[in-house]
C-alpha cells in the first residue's frame, strides 16, 4: 500500500493550499482547510487512475491512502 502525504497550509489571503507531495502539480487551493483535503484528494484520484488507464502507475496503487501533515 502506498500512503501519500498531504501538505496543508494557510496562505496570507486566508485561502487553503493543500498538496500531495509524492504527486507533482497536484495542488490546489480551498476556501476551508477541509475543502482543499478533500479537492486535493480527488484530484489525486484522478491523476492515479489516468495513470493506471494508460499503464503508467506501479500496482501498488491500487491501495492507497492519505495523510494530512
Amino acid at each position: 500500500m502506498i500512503t501519500f502525504k498531504v501538505e496543508i497550509e494557510r496562505e496570507d489571503d486566508g485561502r487553503w493550499l493543500a498538496e500531495v507531495v509524492e504527486l507533482p502539480g497536484v495542488l490546489v487551493y480551498g476556501e476551508t482547510q477541509e475543502v482543499a483535503l478533500s479537492r486535493v484528494q480527488a484530484l489525486a484520484l484522478r491523476v492515479i487512475a489516468e495513470r493506471l488507464e494508460h499503464g503508467e502507475a506501479e500496482p501498488e496503487l491500487l491501495s492507497i491512502s492519505f495523510n494530512a501533515a
